[in-house]
């Protein structure tokens, strides 16, 4: 029995297809788009944790940069503090960030809609406030400049790796911790786990009446998906080449939230398209005018006129529409 198109398309491991273009960048593009192309695996990676409680929990959360931020400080904090190797401070920035996931999320559980997302917002804002007054730790307003970069001396042993730039070699490294992230939220999303989410997200009320735990679902959703922010803030800190305390204000949530909603929150490639957007959107039109956040918020608002499932949503929905098409054609 043949299998049909879309079928094939699904069996495709387009994690493993994306990872292998976007590492030809360093070699077939510039300086300046490998530059790019970092900012984007991390922005991407931080959409893809964010849709983890939007999109896949229905969970809408105004203060996800909280972890994001957690995992760049303790990052930052154990790299240029301490001298700890990248291999041990990456771990820690997950797991620290996934703990104070575990903290706030046990609070915000407990409530629902509007005030779940309002309260999100608030341990935001105290943990902001942290990092913008504990000087002694966090460097208060100063940050903590000059990160350095992992020791990549491995990479000199691997062919054609050995001869790329240190911000170059960083790029090959952040997309493999990326990647390594998708694939496991892949499989998060697609597990019986990532099922009860998305039964929790249709229905709440339903879920408990057959004996789902809720809340205890919604809090692992919660602390998974500020463990993986915490990997992205992480990267971005060392990204960056300092880790300061507007990581953890609250517009960078804003800006992560209309990342997703932009590519689409119910397509898992949603956030990973809706962060490039946005990056490349942003880059080029603040090479043109002063008054860019004019035009960037106009083509936003255009964008999801046009899309407003999402950018990948209205591509979908298109394809179907021409494929459905096509298919009356063939058989008349």
């Amino acid at each position: 029995m043949k299998k049909s198109a879309p079928a094939l398309v699904r069996r495709i491991p387009w994690v493993l297809v994306v990872f292998v273009a976007a590492l030809t960048i360093p070699w077939v593009g510039s300086r300046y788009d490998t530059f790019l192309a970092t900012q984007i695996a991390i922005s991407a990676l931080f959409a893809m944790s964010l849709n983890l409680l939007l999109g896949t929990t229905g969970l809408v959360s105004f203060g996800h940069v909280a972890y994001f931020g957690i995992g760049s400080y303790v990052c930052g904090i154990l790299m240029k503090t301490y001298a700890v190797p990248f291999s041990i401070a990456l771990p820690a920035a997950a797991i620290g960030s996934a703990l104070g996931a575990l903290v706030f999320g046990f609070f915000c559980v407990r409530l629902t809609k509007i005030y779940f997302a309002m309260l999100t917002l608030a341990f935001s804002q105290i943990i902001w406030a942290i990092c913008y007054k504990w000087n002694d730790v966090t460097g208060g307003d100063q940050g903590i400049p000059d990160v350095p970069y992992p020791n990549l001396d491995w990479m000199s042993s691997i062919p054609l790796l050995g001869d790329l730039r240190i911000a170059q070699q960083f790029y090959v490294l952040t997309l493999i911790v990326v990647m390594l992230s998708l694939a496991a939220i892949q499989r998060i999303i697609a597990s019986p786990f990532g099922l009860m989410l998305t039964t929790i997200r249709e229905n709440p009320e339903r879920a408990a009446s057959i004996g789902l735990n809720v809340r205890r679902y919604e809090l692992s959703a919660f602390v998974i998906a500020g463990g993986f922010a915490g990997i992205a803030g992480a990267l971005f800190g060392i990204f960056n080449r300092g880790v300061f305390s507007d990581f953890v204000y609250w517009p960078k949530s804003a800006e992560v939230m209309i990342m997703t909603i932009l590519g689409g929150i119910d397509h898992f490639w949603g956030p990973v398209v809706g962060a490039a957007t946005l990056v490349l959107l942003n880059q080029e039109i603040t090479s043109y005018t002063q008054y860019w956040p004019f035009v960037l918020g106009t083509i936003l608002l255009l964008l999801l006129f046009v899309f407003p499932g999402g950018i990948v949503g209205g591509l979908t929905t298109g394809l179907e529409w021409l494929r459905r098409k096509t298919g009356r054609r063939a058989s008349a």
